[in-house]
């Protein structure tokens, strides 16, 4: 990804952390006639996702038992989702997203689009492989088959990791390449989508950013106007996905979560999947983000629009009491 930010989570290291206490105060937590779910919430968002598997290992190696199950065994609902998110490596955690994303009536491609769009090549190489691990299929032939068209074509040049690696920029050809995509769109009749396609999809997104300076310069458009005016549907939302995380990570997060808690009803799956997945990144970056865009807090949204245990584990993420 393009960053031209101090990343800054909200979830780090727990200095005063202890294996045996911290495993010892879960486990009693979960013994007996109901469940202690503030020692739950209290022991898991004091401490990083490394700290957590300590605690995991401790529960297989000196209790004898599996830390996932006996969460999901006590937990429920969005709630439990939280939790066992919390405790699942980063990379496995995207690659269960993803299948789920792909169960049921159609393809979730918002989620989709957000977990591919949003990584390194590094990480979809990671993500690729655990996909294949977990579930037995090639992720590009899964995506294969719930996709279609160019957003298909996209996606897989997105998963099979083509875009250049991160480093010097080149000013004549984005000034080439901004060139080539307003003739594949605004200056043309009809839209060329395999140009937008190989661009988006294969330049760094270092050279994107110039790239789409260099646009606006030659149509006297912003590449996000061309997007909305010459594509549509996931693929229109793909690349603006893109384009949005190239300019600023946390902002297309805040987006996201705005649009998740935004009418009737609460998308959970994507509000706790961008919390778990970007505590530890930048997740006090989006906090910030999201008060500047629409002049209120992320804990006082989520407040309104969660409740419960849930609601308080989610706060503590954000490095709320």
């Amino acid at each position: 990804m393009y960053k031209n930010y101090p990343t800054v989570p909200t979830v780090k290291a727990n200095p005063n952390f202890n294996v045996p206490e911290s495993g010892t105060i879960l486990r009693n937590a979960m013994k007996g006639f109901g469940t202690d779910e503030d020692k739950i919430i209290a022991t898991l968002t004091s401490c990083n996702l490394k700290q957590r598997q300590e605690i995991a290992k401790y529960f297989e190696r000196e209790l004898n038992r599996d830390l996932e199950k006996d969460l999901r065994s006590e937990l429920g609902g969005n709630f439990e989702s939280l939790i066992v998110g919390l405790i699942t490596p980063p990379v496995e955690y995207l690659a269960r997203q993803l299948n789920k994303a792909f169960k049921g009536v159609g393809t979730d491609g918002n989620a989709v689009i957000e977990i591919l769009v949003t990584r390194s090549n590094e990480e979809l190489k990671e993500l690729v492989n655990m996909y294949e691990k977990l579930y037995d299929r090639p992720l590009a032939e899964h995506l294969a088959s719930e996709t279609s068209g160019d957003f298909r074509k996209f996606l897989t040049f997105i998963v099979t990791g083509v875009r250049n690696p991160p480093g010097k920029v080149n000013a004549d050809k984005a000034q080439e390449l901004a060139e080539q995509l307003f003739k594949a769109g605004e200056g043309t009749i009809g839209t060329k989508e395999e140009v937008f396609n190989r661009i988006l999809s294969h330049e760094s997104y270092d050279q994107l950013k110039l790239v789409f300076e260099k646009y606006k310069a030659v149509s006297g458009h912003t590449i996000e106007q061309a997007l909305n005016s010459e594509l549509s549907g996931d693929l229109k939302t793909a690349m603006l996905a893109i384009v949005e995380c190239v300019q600023s990570p946390p902002t297309y997060f805040a987006k996201q979560l705005n649009k998740a808690m935004k009418g009737n009803g609460t998308d959970d799956q994507t509000l706790i999947r961008i919390i778990v997945s970007r505590s530890e990144i930048d997740l006090e970056n989006i906090k910030r983000e999201y008060e500047r865009l629409y002049d209120k807090t992320l804990e006082s949204a989520i407040k309104s629009e969660t409740s419960g245990d849930y609601k308080k584990a989610l706060i503590a993420l954000l490095g709320g009491a």
